[in-house]
C-alpha cells in the first residue's frame, strides 16, 4: 500500500466532501499519522472510511467523524481540552497540536496504555493519559475549553457541561439508533447552555454512560 497517496485519497475524497473545509484541519490529517494509532492487525484499515477495531471491543471512530468534530470544536492554541474516551490516542494528539493542554480520560487499562504508548511514541508531550469514568465524578480538576467525548450518549450528562468554562464548547454524538446526531454544546452563561445540531452519524457507545429506561408508564 502507498501510504501517502492512501492518506491523500482519505483526506480529499472523504474528509473533504464532509464540509471539512478549515486548511488547519486538513493539514493537521497529513501530520498526525493515523496508522500510527491503529492496532498492527488493522493497520490495512487505517484510512478506510470506518470505524477500526481497538482491544476490548471498542474502536476508532471513522476519520471523517474526528475530522469534522476537530473542525466544528474550533481549538485554540491558548485552550484546555478533555476527551472522554482515549481508544488509540489518535483524537487526543490532533487534538494536542490544537491545544495548549489535552487530559483524556480511558475506562478500559489496556486502551489508556495503548493510547499513553501510542502518544509517547509520537512524540505527543501535552497530553495526559488517565484512567477514569467519564461519566462520573472526573478524576482532575476542570474548568475546560473544550469537551469531546469519543463515542456517542444517550444524553450528555450534566456534570460534564458543568466543567465547561463560559464559551467553552463540547461535541458529542447523542441518541440512538439508528440515528444519532453529533452535536456542539456553547456554555453562553454561568446557567446558560447552546446547543446545535451538526450532523447525523452513528458511533459505538461510550462505556459507562446511563441508558434511558426502556420502560414507560
Amino acid at each position: 500500500m502507498n501510504t501517502e497517496q492512501a492518506r491523500f485519497n482519505m483526506i480529499e475524497q472523504q474528509i473533504r466532501p464532509w464540509d471539512v473545509l478549515d486548511a488547519s484541519v486538513l493539514s493537521l490529517l497529513a501530520v498526525v499519522k493515523r496508522e500510527d494509532f491503529v492496532p498492527a492487525a488493522y493497520r490495512s484499515m487505517a484510512f478506510f472510511d470506518t470505524e477500526v477495531p481497538l482491544p476490548n471491543g471498542q474502536c476508532m471512530l471513522a476519520p471523517k467523524i474526528e475530522a469534522r468534530l476537530l473542525q466544528e470544536l474550533e481549538v485554540r492554541k491558548h485552550e484546555r481540552a478533555l476527551e472522554i474516551g482515549a481508544g488509540s490516542g489518535h483524537m487526543a494528539a490532533l487534538l494536542a497540536h490544537k491545544a495548549r493542554q489535552v487530559v483524556t480520560l480511558e475506562s478500559d487499562p489496556t486502551l489508556a496504555r495503548l493510547a499513553s504508548e501510542n502518544l509517547k511514541r509520537a512524540s505527543v508531550t501535552n497530553v495526559s493519559v488517565m484512567e477514569g469514568d467519564g461519566s462520573k465524578r472526573l478524576p482532575t480538576a476542570g474548568p475546560f475549553d473544550v469537551i469531546l467525548l469519543s463515542g456517542s450518549v444517550a444524553s450528555i450528562p450534566q456534570n460534564l457541561l458543568n466543567e465547561l468554562k463560559v464559551g467553552g464548547r463540547l461535541a458529542a454524538i447523542v441518541g440512538q439508533e439508528p440515528v444519532m446526531n453529533a452535536v456542539l454544546v456553547t456554555r453562553v452563561g454561568e446557567n446558560e447552555f447552546k446547543s446545535v445540531n451538526l450532523f447525523d452519524t452513528v458511533a459505538q457507545r461510550l462505556v459507562g454512560f446511563d441508558e434511558p429506561s426502556r420502560f414507560h408508564f
